[in-house]
């Protein structure tokens, strides 16, 4: 994967970390905390696999939160998140 790749994952996966916090539902905690460890573990080790495991959780539970509040979550945070895992 090239480095521009990663960027992108890793910018994705920040900015869907800031949303979870933004929302601080219960629900959402095994995804934050995991979200917080392997954004940590891709700056230290420049490996992705991380990124791209827990940010296809992100983008799942983000997408079940959209549809309870279609309001809460933007699509362009989906959009965006989406065409950093397709990169995978």
């Amino acid at each position: 994967m090239s480095p521009t790749t990663n960027l992108k994952i890793e910018k994705a996966c920040i900015n869907a970390l800031e949303k979870i916090r933004q929302i601080g539902r219960d629900d959402f905690n095994e995804v934050q905390s995991k979200l917080e460890y392997v954004i940590g573990s891709y700056q230290y080790d420049h490996n992705p696999v991380g990124l791209y495991e827990v940010g296809a959780m992100a983008l799942n539970k983000l997408k079940g939160a959209k549809t309870e509040k279609p309001k809460l979550i933007t699509k362009k945070l989906l959009d965006e998140l989406e065409k950093a895992l397709e990169k995978a």
